[in-house]
């Protein structure tokens, strides 16, 4: 599924090619993007035939860029978004993802948001770890130490499927 809606995203950006760095900034939008991050970045990456060094770089650094503003502003534009009419729904479905997954953070702290970040499976990743770090009242510089880590160690992860396995199947 997330290789599909990162082929999707590809063709959306595709007239970005064009451009110098084109490729690269496409990379930098999918791993700036919620749900698809760090992971859809590298699989971009490796579908745009891109430099594996150079792609692990615009990726980390589109999926970092996003963690300050969600662990410091988030619970005020949630607050916003429950009391605006047209927001709400928005509102109320991120509070049901917040309450699925925040058992696993709240349970292991620190290590529970490495993990939930680090590992990349669907529903996982900085934005979701970083909401409900926020909605939990983590304190805002372990949440953001926990979610660089995670973040290194999801690349890591992800590095070794787009560019190892990934690249083995599709040539």
């Amino acid at each position: 599924m997330v290789k599909k809606l990162v082929s999707l995203f590809v063709g959306l950006f595709g007239g970005l090619k064009a451009l110098p760095f084109g490729r690269e900034l496409i990379v930098f939008l999918i791993s700036l993007m919620p749900i698809l991050e760090l992971r859809g970045g590298l699989i971009a990456a490796s579908l745009l035939k891109l430099n594996p060094v150079s792609s692990y770089i615009i990726s980390v650094i589109g999926n970092i860029l996003p963690i300050p503003f969600i662990l410091w502003f988030i619970n005020s534009i949630l607050d916003f978004m429950r009391n605006s009419k047209h927001l709400s729904g928005i509102a109320r479905w991120l509070d049901k993802k917040v309450e699925k997954h925040k058992g696993q953070i709240e349970k292991y702290g620190f290590w529970g948001l490495v993990l939930f970040v680090g590992i990349p499976l669907p529903g996982t990743g900085a934005w979701t770890g970083c909401l409900i770090a926020a909605v939990l009242h983590m304190d805002r510089k372990k949440a953001f130490l926990a979610a660089l880590i995670g973040v290194f160690m999801a690349s890591i992860i992800m590095m070794i499927i787009s560019f190892g396995l990934l690249k083995s199947i599709i040539g």
